[in-house]
């Protein structure tokens, strides 16, 4: 059960012709300011769990991928008090064994952007400030593709349990030349939004998840029609009622389990990939967006039953203690309620635990 953290919210992120608000009770939207721009937000439940709707294109789906505001999106949710971003994307098949309508869930990408803000810490007048090196080799949340994979096979839709997913800048279809090389490259599927959309959920400490749906071949497959905007909207409308139940069976699955340790973990991973050049001067924005509540400089623990650091999130437990008490360290999860004008100084913080940390391989929460 959901006993950790106050509450999970999953925020829904809809994709071209998979944003029906329909999907939601209750609903109501409003436009929220960011620091990074205005988004409309849908808030409403699905079986009386609590979510949030975003439409990635706008209502009308007049944006296009590159224009995508994809940083207000992210801040906005997590604003809003999302823990979870379970989103859906039209793709291109590169592979003979994904056909239209196959669900993909995916696990790794390959930027091929080229004019997107990746991160929220940009040294801009309304970024939070220092630089923040992420780790991505695990870039989607596992816990919750699992959930999500538990679905599909329970709902007998055709899928793929992983996937790699080729983002382009577009809004241009690749050309039969790109699309061959990325089959090269070991691409599974083909989109426009994947990116940076996964890389600033992961710096904002998001369990980011996605549910990737195959509409045609792309251009790289002989005697195939090469994709086109009319044939990929005809299956998308075809195929919509997967994506729908999809996650109306996993969004109260997700909001019943505990994921106070999956959660915490995404969180600490952006706190020590954040790097400022005055030590003094945390990033204030950032520690208020991750709900961190600092009161007094708080030193973070590695303990491990071998005398060397933890090599495993399996092997070490993370809590936070007080300098004024530091013979009682608190979860780190009682840390995550709201922001104070007193934060933590990367001096508190030894080196060699800053590396340590930084080398626990995201597990997402499997440990939990």
């Amino acid at each position: 059960m959901n006993t950790g953290l106050k509450m999970t919210l999953i925020g829904i992120i809809g994709g071209s012709g998979l944003d029906d608000p329909d999907i939601l009770e209750n609903r109501t939207e409003r436009f929220v300011e960011t620091p990074f721009g205005k988004t409309a937000l849908i808030t409403g439940k699905i079986k009386n769990v609590e979510c949030v709707l975003l439409a990635r294109h706008g209502r009308q789906h007049t944006i296009m991928p590159s224009n995508v505001n994809y940083r207000a999106n992210i801040w906005a949710l997590k604003q809003e008090g999302c823990t979870h971003v379970v989103v859906t994307t039209a793709c291109g098949s590169l592979r003979d064994d994904i056909q239209p309508g196959d669900i993909v869930l995916l696990d790794q990408f390959i930027d091929r952007t080229t004019k997107r803000d990746q991160t929220f810490c940009d040294g801009s007048s309304c970024s939070p400030p220092g630089v923040c090196h992420i780790p991505m080799a695990d870039p989607f949340c596992s816990r919750t593709r699992e959930v999500l994979l538990d679905v599909v096979k329970g709902l007998g839709i055709r899928y793929h349990p992983r996937g790699t997913m080729l983002t382009i800048e577009g809004p241009r279809f690749s050309s039969r030349a790109e699309s061959l090389m990325f089959r090269q490259w070991g691409a599974d599927v083909i989109n426009m939004t994947t990116v940076p959309e996964v890389v600033l959920a992961k710096e904002a400490g998001l369990c980011y998840a996605s549910i990737a749906m195959a509409t045609d071949y792309d251009c790289w497959k002989e005697h195939e029609e090469a994709v086109c905007v009319d044939n990929v909207l005809k299956t998308m409308k075809e195929n919509a009622n997967k994506a729908s139940s999809i996650l109306l069976t996993a969004i109260p699955q997700i909001f019943q389990m505990d994921w106070e340790h999956t959660i915490s973990m995404h969180r600490v991973r952006t706190l020590t990939a954040i790097k400022t050049a005055c030590p003094r001067k945390s990033p204030k924005i950032f520690y208020k967006m991750i709900h961190i509540n600092i009161k007094t400089p708080p030193l973070i623990h590695l303990k491990s039953d071998s005398a060397s650091f933890p090599t495993t999130a399996n092997q070490c437990s993370i809590t936070v203690c007080s300098e004024e008490s530091p013979a009682s360290p608190a979860p780190i999860h009682q840390l995550t309620d709201t922001c104070t004008n007193q934060h933590r100084s990367e001096h508190t913080v030894p080196t060699q635990r800053e590396t340590a940390l930084s080398q626990t391989p995201a597990a997402d929460g499997e440990a939990a």
